[in-house]
């Protein structure tokens, strides 16, 4: 298909424009499997058009903004500068149609520009977007840099709306002892501080404090807009001696009791709690992991994956799921898995694996469904404990989702596996002696082969087909994150501080890929393990994706958004059902996938079944 994809895009005013949106909404991408009919459109963000602005040469800046999920057939955009706080003036000649990015290039970057787009819907221009401004003299760098106060290393972040204003805010975490969680505006101006208190000084990563955060593959904390009114909130495990952001603390005599609460995204108060079941309160309190699901199909869901380990060493596993409606918070179901034969791993996620609109839970080995039963295990089938697997439209020729996963110390020999994501059937399987295989990725890499590309360390494999794309196993890429960055419809990869662009034409070996950026020429330092980012999503500007680091005194966020100008039109990957999920779990950490094909040779993505919170 051409680089440019056909036009889907809307107005900033998405209110106006909800109606004659909603005549083109879609319901499941493969109806023939679905099991019941598609539930109303899911509840997003409403976002604005996330308007970013680069320097990406000593003349040039790249000006790069959203389309949005529900925005109409035909709409067009036109870029406006504003030099040192005077008066708007039209940069492009013509309605811009396609990538919604701009280079300027009669900028005067001796001084401030502000740069705002104006969406033009039936040759009207709508309401403008609001403004980004990029300093006068300002490097050239693709970067976007937001104050913090001074602290401790940061792992995570996490972003939301706090505010309501249609613009991502963050939240980070402290890795000090106590543990503190940190909310800022967009623009780094400081909300609030969660004190973590006395139980998050045990950070053990098997078996942390009873309100510990972000050591090993737990995390304990997600931002979401929970109850669908335009502010998003904070959810997170609390204990004994947590201190919210106005000032009460959580008190209770027991240091092993552990409570669900969201709090306030505005202020860091707590708005409202769920007791965490004492099932295995005498093993301990429960590690967690956070995220959001779509069990419904309509309205978010607070998911948690719950581990602690019994004095023989075996875990004791825990899913539940919780509703926050505004009024209450209330616990939907819990699922444990007991002597059932489901292999867990480092990672969750939260997609629509049949097609019915609902979200489903995914683990390693196996899935439930959104009412918490198991819909199927893969560990009869030979499946144990991986570190890292991944759910997409791997193969678009197939109906649905494929899934790729990797092991650990299996004793068949297993090392990686490729299955049905709907049903867990096994598609195909490599073995080769019982091995640690520590990474996988699934991206589309090799456009000589239709759909993605699978690795880890036996080789790059085109999933499809189960046969090497590079026949020297040593010149395939690391298998760490992929990321959407160049412009073109194959992915980029990010590896430790590297992004990287890996050529099927002149494959190199893993540790000589062609490199785009190196992170640490601009400050950057790695997080988690050593290795990883903060956080990585489309939050700023067109679909590519940001890679967020801090500086290595943590006073300072460093967005690295991309400089590259692109003809592609795509929606914001941020209203993409799947998509967004996966921007709010940790563990492990991996890159995120949409719930449709996106590579080269790819379709017109389907608009996504949503509407927006108000």
């Amino acid at each position: 298909m051409p680089t440019s994809l056909s036009s889907r895009a809307g107005a900033a005013t998405a209110a106006a424009l909800l109606a004659l949106a909603s005549l083109w909404a879609v319901g499941p991408t493969d109806p023939a499997s679905a099991d019941t009919a598609a539930p109303s459109a899911r509840v997003m963000e409403n976002l604005g058009r996330g308007v970013v602005a680069v320097r990406s040469s000593s003349t040039q800046v790249l000006v790069s903004w959203r389309l949005l999920g529900l925005d109409p057939e035909g709409i067009g955009f036109n870029v406006y500068r504003s030099t040192a706080g005077g008066a708007y003036t039209r940069l492009n000649a013509g309605v811009l149609t396609g990538g919604t990015n701009y280079t300027d290039a009669t900028a005067d970057l001796t001084r401030s520009n502000s740069y705002r787009v104006t969406p033009v819907v039936g040759g009207q221009e709508q309401t403008p977007s609001s403004a980004f401004t990029l300093t006068a003299n300002h490097a050239t760098e693709p970067v976007v840099r937001v104050p913090l106060r001074s602290g401790g290393p940061v792992k995570f972040a996490w972003v939301g709306d706090l505010d309501g204003d249609g613009a991502y805010d963050y939240v980070i975490d402290r890795q000090t002892s106590p543990q503190t969680l940190e909310a800022y505006r967009g623009d780094g101006t400081f909300l609030w501080q969660v004190n973590l208190g006395p139980n998050s000084q045990n950070q053990d990563n098997i078996e942390p404090g009873s309100s510990t955060v972000d050591v090993g593959n737990w995390d304990g904390v997600t931002v979401y807009d929970f109850d669908s009114d335009g502010d998003a909130e904070v959810a997170l495990k609390i204990a004994d001696g947590v201190t919210f952001g106005d000032g009460t603390t959580w008190t209770h005599a027991d240091d092993s009791r552990q409570w669900m609460a969201v709090l306030d995204g505005r202020t860091g108060a707590l708005s409202r709690y769920s007791s965490i079941p004492t099932t295995y309160l005498s093993d301990g309190p429960l590690a967690a992991r956070l995220g959001v699901a779509y069990l419904d199909g309509t309205t978010p869901s607070l998911v948690a994956f719950m581990k602690n380990r019994q004095d023989g060493g075996a875990f004791n596993l825990m899913i539940g799921a919780w509703k926050y409606d505004g009024a209450s918070l209330d616990r939907q179901w819990t699922w444990q898995r007991g002597s059932q034969d489901a292999p867990d791993g480092h990672n969750t996620r939260a997609i629509d694996v049949n097609g019915d609109g609902t979200d489903e839970i995914a683990e390693i080995g196996f899935v439930l469904n959104g009412d918490g039963t198991l819909r199927y295990s893969m560990g009869p089938k030979g499946i144990v404990h991986g570190d890292r697997f991944h759910i997409a439209d791997m193969d678009p020729s197939r109906p649905g989702l494929e899934g790729y996963g990797v092991q650990q110390d299996n004793p068949s020999g297993l090392l990686e596996y490729y299955y049905d994501a709907s049903t867990g059937a096994l598609i195909w399987q490599h073995y080769g002696g019982p091995a640690d295989v520590g990474r996988g990725m699934a991206a589309d890499i090799d456009s000589r082969y239709p759909g993605m590309e699978v690795w880890s360390f036996s080789g790059l494999y085109n999933a499809r087909t189960d046969a090497l794309t590079e026949p020297d196993t040593a010149k395939r890429p690391w298998p760490q994150l992929g990321l959407w960055w160049d412009g073109d419809l194959t992915a980029e990869l990010l590896n430790d501080g590297k992004i990287e662009k890996w050529d099927p034409l002149n494959p190199t070996s893993t540790g000589s890929v062609p490199r785009l950026v190196s992170t640490w020429n601009y400050g950057a330092v790695d997080a988690s393990q050593g290795i990883n980012p903060l956080f990585v999503g489309d939050i700023l500007g067109d679909w590519r994706e940001e890679a967020m680091y801090t500086d290595s005194t943590y006073d300072e966020l460093i967005i690295f958004t991309t400089n590259r100008p692109t003809t592609t039109r795509l929606y914001t990957l941020a209203h993409n059902p799947a998509y967004r999920n996966a921007m709010t779990f940790k563990g492990y950490m991996q890159s995120h996938q949409v719930d449709y094909f996106l590579g080269s040779g790819m379709s017109t993505p389907p608009r996504p079944h949503i509407t927006y919170a108000p």
